[in-house]
């Protein structure tokens, strides 16, 4: 990864942060706690991916809408973002792997 990589990262996450404040405080209060909630347990690609742009993208038509948040995810965030990722491979998913393998399968 060369530093223009890395400042280009930058400037996207910076957007991306910006667009976030530009929604309504309900908005932002439940995009941070699913933004938690998917860093802990999301999927590998989530930093590079389209998930979490795609959230913004989804709140911002919500709000356009003149939908309240809940309206468009219910009231159970974690379970909304499983149904998000129930089909991308985790961090959890790649540890479960790396611990059931034969003893000394990751030294191979």
């Amino acid at each position: 990864m060369s530093i223009q990589d890395i400042i280009e990262g930058k400037k996207q996450w910076r957007a991306h942060v910006a667009r976030v404040r530009a929604l309504p405080p309900d908005y932002q209060i439940v995009y941070k706690e699913m933004q938690k909630y998917l860093f802990k347990v999301g999927p590998i690609s989530l930093p590079d991916g389209p998930l979490l742009p795609g959230i913004v993208d989804f709140f911002e038509e919500g709000v356009a809408a003149d939908k309240g948040v809940l309206e468009l995810i219910g009231t159970d965030v974690a379970a909304f973002c499983d149904g998000l990722v129930k089909d991308s491979p985790t961090y959890a998913d790649a540890y479960q792997e790396s611990i059931s393998g034969e003893p000394g399968a990751a030294a191979k």
